[in-house]
């Protein structure tokens, strides 16, 4: 089981998967917002989503859980 964090503060823009979904590492799978740029968040490690705890529109700082794979 591994979790993907935020690297920065910002706005949750877009995610990109849903639960159940097969990941790979290095895909985008969260986009933030931060002072009118995109920041992707990419998976570490390849996994199936088990849980996700933010929605689009949330506030997020650096090192927040945002998903959970397994």
């Amino acid at each position: 089981m591994s979790q993907i964090v935020a690297s920065m503060a910002g706005n949750v823009w877009k995610i990109a998967v849903s639960v159940g979904d097969k990941v790979e590492e290095g895909q985008d799978v969260v986009i933030l917002e931060s002072m009118k740029m995109e920041i992707p968040i990419a998976a570490e490690s390849s996994g199936v989503v088990k849980h996700i705890y933010v929605q689009e529109g949330d506030f997020v700082n650096e090192g927040d859980v945002l998903i959970e794979l397994e």
